[in-house]
């Protein structure tokens, strides 16, 4: 059965569903660092709030160093690289669920 346009529209439902229950569970296993996500693409985009999860559910730390403060676009590339390079050295492959 072929999705309709309906179906994949930014704002379907079902999408922002996902979207805020991610975001809820990512807030609760976030809380005992002290950081909060309230928008997944501009939270997660500089790679701070990224790390940090990734150390919070692994309980290790990062393998290499982070721009602690990234002020530059390349900067926050860098980062969100480190911590899926993160991801590919602890075997955990992403799956996309949306689409």
């Amino acid at each position: 059965m072929p999705a309709t346009e309906k179906d994949l529209a930014e704002d379907a439902p079902w999408k922002r569903i996902q979207q805020n229950t991610f975001t809820r569970w990512c807030n609760e296993h976030l809380k005992c660092v002290n950081k909060r996500i309230g928008d997944l693409q501009t939270d997660l985009g500089d790679g701070l709030r990224l790390i940090a999860l990734l150390e919070v559910l692994s309980q290790k730390k990062m393998f290499r160093r982070f721009n602690q403060r990234p002020t530059f676009r390349q900067m926050q590339l860098e980062n969100v690289s480190v911590g899926l390079e993160f991801l590919d050295r602890e075997h955990i492959k992403l799956v996309s669920i949306g689409e």
